[in-house]
């Protein structure tokens, strides 16, 4: 069990307070925000919110842990950068994994929010600061790098290599043996049937790469 901070105040910020306080032995005791954000209140569900900049001198990253749950903007690199800056206070980050997914044997790494009803099939391995939403499969023998995010009832077949800041869409669906490059958004109800190039856009079925590049989202 872990005394936990919460970064934002936003949906998914409120979401992970629901999840660690009602299915978790994690307890939820503050939100930190760039000062810049702060309630006029500095009150959150309850819980005090808390500059970020300074927060260690209240709240020792000794004694607490953190969890960063957010929203993919800019391709994850928002939650990369948040997720890099709690690092270099010396904090360590939780992860939460739902009682009501399915995980077999394989390896997740820290400030990953995986909701209910996914299923991780044996021999995978997830990276760090990834989302995946709920309801989605995870392929055999696959590999997530980190700051990824699915959304939901995303189909991953076995033996997908999925490389850093992608994003899938609902109802996306990725065949076996596929790289997806490093910034590849897939869009909903996609259908990828060959590997795709680095920060670009996937539309359709068969999916087809748009002329925009996944930079600009």
């Amino acid at each position: 069990m872990a005394n936990v901070i919460i970064f934002g105040i936003q949906d998914f910020a409120e979401l992970a307070h629901y999840y660690l306080e009602n299915d978790s032995e994690h307890h939820v005791i503050a939100f930190a925000v760039n000062e810049c954000y702060l309630p006029d209140n500095k009150m959150f569900k309850g819980l005090p919110v808390v500059a970020f900049e300074n927060i260690e001198k209240k709240y020792s990253p000794k004694e607490f842990k953190f969890f960063a749950p957010m929203a993919p903007q800019k391709m994850n690199t928002l939650r990369e950068n948040i997720y890099n800056n709690i690092k270099s206070k010396g904090y360590d980050l939780i992860s939460y994994i739902s009682t009501k997914a399915t995980v077999f044997n394989g390896s997740i790494g820290d400030n990953c929010f995986i909701l209910e009803n996914n299923t991780i099939q044996p021999f995978t391995t997830i990276g760090n600061n990834v989302v995946l939403w709920s309801g989605n499969h995870i392929g055999h023998h696959s590999l997530i790098k980190d700051h990824v995010t699915f959304t939901s009832h995303v189909v991953l077949s076995g033996h997908c290599i999925v490389e850093s800041y992608c994003t899938f869409g609902v109802n996306s669906t990725i065949r076996d043996g596929l790289h997806i490059a490093e910034g590849t958004f897939v869009g909903m109800s996609a259908t990828i049937i060959k590997n795709t190039e680095s920060w670009s856009i996937y539309k359709g079925n068969p999916a087809q790469k748009s002329e925009i590049s996944s930079k600009k989202i």
